[in-house]
C-alpha cells in the first residue's frame, strides 16, 4: 500500500490494516475494529469518539496511581533530558536504577538482596526460570530443574512464562508448555473443595497433593514453585485459609524455592504493600511489574534472596560473567518513572486507601450482586475482585463457556461506561480499579455493573440459554 493511500484511511481502518493485537480474536477484530483510547484522568479514560469510561481494571491491573499524574510525566521528561538511555552491562549503571534497586530491597518482604530489571512481568518470570537453573547448576545439582506452577495461574506469555501459565488457551497452537514445567491444583475453595471440608482442611489436602507430586517426580529434580498471592487473570482466586504456610512447609521439606509472582498484587493492590505480606508468604524470589511504574512506562523487576545471591557470586570463578540481560535492563527513564510513582504511592498513602476504599468496594459489590441468580461467587480483597457466573446457584453448575457469558457481560459494561475484564476460559469478570478511586466512584462502578448484569440475564432468558 502506498503512503498516500494509508493517509486516506481512518485510524480504525489503519489499525485493521497494520496492527496485530494481543489477546484478541483476530478474525472478529477485522469486523468489530479497535476502540481507540485517547486520554485519561484519575479513574476515567476517554475514547476517540469522546465517550468516557470508568476503568475498573486500571488498564491491565496496573495504573495504580490513576491517569494524568504530572509528577511521573515530569520525571520521565527530566530524565530523558539528562540521559535517555544507557545499558547496564559490564558494570555500567545510572542513578535512578541504583536508587530504585535500593528502595525495592528495603520495601520487599523476605530477605531480598538484589534486583534485576527487565521490561515486563513475562520477561521477569523468564529471568527467574533461568536464575533457578543457574542457581542449581552452581550448587552442583544439575538435575534439580523442574518448576511447579498451578492450573489457572498466570505468569506471562514468553516461552518459559507461558509454560508456567496454567491456562490452556495460552498453550494452544504454541507447542507449550516446555519440558520441565509441571502444574498442580488450583486452590479455589468455592469450586473444588469437597462438601463439608473446611478451608484449612482443603489447604492441607492441596499441600499433600503437592508433596505427592514432588515425591513422584523426585525431589532431586524439582527446583521451584511459582504462585501469585492472589490468582489474577485465572479468576481472581484468593488462597484458602492456611494455604501458603501449608505449601511452604512442603517446599522447605524438599529444598524447593518459592517464587512469589507479585506482578498484580504488589504495590498496594491487596491493601498491603505486597501480597506476600497479606498471606504469610516467605519468598526466595519475587516478580514485580505493573504497579512498579503504574504502567506509565514498561518496567519489571526480578528480586532474589541473599541465599541465592551468595551462590551466584561464589560461582563467578567457574562461569565468569552473569550472561543474562536485556538491552533495556535498568532503563534510566523507566527507573525515574518508578521512583516518582512510588513517591506518589507513599505520599498519598495509597496502600492504606486501597484497604479502606477496598473494604467499601467489597461490601457494596457483594450487597449489589451476591444474591443475583446468575452469580455463584463474589470474591476478592481490597481493590481486586471477581464475580463468577453460574447456571445454577445452588449446585454451582457452571454456565456453558460457548455462551460467552463473561465476554458478553464485559461488553455490556462498556455500553454502561464501565471497563471490567472477562477472564480467560472461566465464567468470571474481574475488577482492579486504580488505588485512587473514591467511594462515589465505587458506587458508580457497582451501579453500572448491576445494570449490565441485569441486561445479560434478560438476554440469556430470552435466548432460552438460562432459566434462572
Amino acid at each position: 500500500m502506498s503512503v498516500q493511500a494509508a493517509r486516506n484511511l481512518s485510524l480504525e481502518e489503519m489499525d485493521k490494516q497494520s496492527f496485530l493485537h494481543p489477546y484478541t480474536p483476530l478474525a472478529d477484530h477485522l469486523d468489530t475494529g479497535p476502540k481507540i483510547i485517547t486520554s485519561g484522568k484519575g479513574v476515567t479514560i476517554t475514547d476517540s469518539h469522546g465517550n468516557d469510561y470508568i476503568d475498573a481494571m486500571a488498564g491491565l491491573w496496573c495504573v495504580n496511581i490513576g491517569w494524568g499524574r504530572e509528577e511521573v510525566v515530569q520525571a520521565i521528561a527530566d530524565q530523558a533530558r539528562k540521559i535517555a538511555y544507557y545499558h547496564s552491562f559490564a558494570s555500567m549503571a545510572n542513578e535512578p536504577a541504583i536508587r530504585l534497586a535500593d528502595r525495592l530491597t528495603r520495601m520487599a518482604p523476605g530477605e531480598m538482596s538484589k534486583v534485576f530489571f527487565g521490561n515486563s512481568g513475562s520477561d521477569a518470570n523468564d529471568t527467574h526460570v533461568k536464575m533457578v537453573w543457574y542457581y542449581n547448576n552452581l550448587r552442583g545439582l544439575p538435575a534439580k530443574k523442574k518448576i511447579i506452577s498451578r492450573r489457572r495461574g498466570y505468569h506471562g506469555v514468553t516461552v518459559a512464562a507461558a509454560s508456567l501459565t496454567g491456562i490452556q488457551m495460552v498453550h494452544n497452537a504454541f507447542d507449550l508448555p516446555i519440558a520441565g514445567v509441571l502444574h498442580t491444583e488450583t486452590p479455589h475453595y468455592y469450586r473444588f473443595a469437597e462438601p463439608g471440608m473446611s478451608e484449612q482442611d482443603y489447604s492441607n489436602s492441596l499441600a499433600q497433593k503437592l508433596d505427592h507430586l514432588i515425591e513422584a517426580e523426585g525431589p532431586e529434580t524439582v527446583a521451584a514453585f511459582i504462585a501469585e498471592p492472589i490468582m489474577g487473570a485465572g479468576g481472581v482466586i484468593l488462597p484458602p485459609e492456611g494455604y501458603f504456610p501449608a505449601i511452604q512447609k512442603v517446599l522447605k521439606k524438599h529444598d524447593v524455592l518459592m517464587i512469589a509472582d507479585e506482578v498484580i498484587c504488589g504495590f498496594g493492590r491487596t491493601g498491603k504493600e505486597f501480597g506476600c505480606d497479606q498471606f504469610d508468604i516467605e519468598p526466595d524470589m519475587i516478580t514485580l511489574a505493573k504497579g512498579l511504574t503504574s504502567g506509565y512506562i514498561p518496567m519489571s523487576a526480578s528480586m532474589i534472596s541473599e541465599k541465592i545471591w551468595n551462590v551466584l557470586v561464589a560461582g563467578t570463578p567457574e562461569v565468569g560473567a552473569f550472561a543474562h540481560g536485556y538491552t533495556y535492563s535498568a532503563h534510566p527513564v523507566a527507573a525515574a518513572a518508578a521512583l516518582a510513582n512510588l513517591d506518589i504511592m507513599e505520599r498519598e498513602n495509597l496502600t492504606a486507601n486501597s484497604a479502606k476504599i477496598g473494604a467499601y468496594f467489597q461490601q457494596k459489590l457483594r450487597a449489589a450482586v451476591a444474591d443475583h441468580a446468575l452469580v455463584g461467587e463474589v470474591r476478592g480483597i481490597a481493590l481486586i475482585a471477581g464475580v463468577e457466573l453460574v447456571a445454577n446457584k445452588n449446585t454451582k453448575e457452571p454456565l456453558d463457556l460457548k455462551l460467552k457469558a463473561a465476554p458478553r457481560l464485559a461488553a455490556l459494561c462498556v455500553g454502561e461506561g464501565l471497563i471490567s475484564r472477562a477472564l480467560m476460559q472461566v465464567n468470571a469478570v474481574s475488577f482492579s480499579p486504580p488505588l485512587v478511586i473514591t467511594e462515589a466512584e465505587v458506587d458508580e462502578v457497582v451501579a453500572r455493573f448491576g445494570r449490565a448484569l441485569d441486561t445479560l440475564t434478560d438476554q440469556l432468558v430470552k435466548e432460552g440459554s438460562w432459566k434462572g
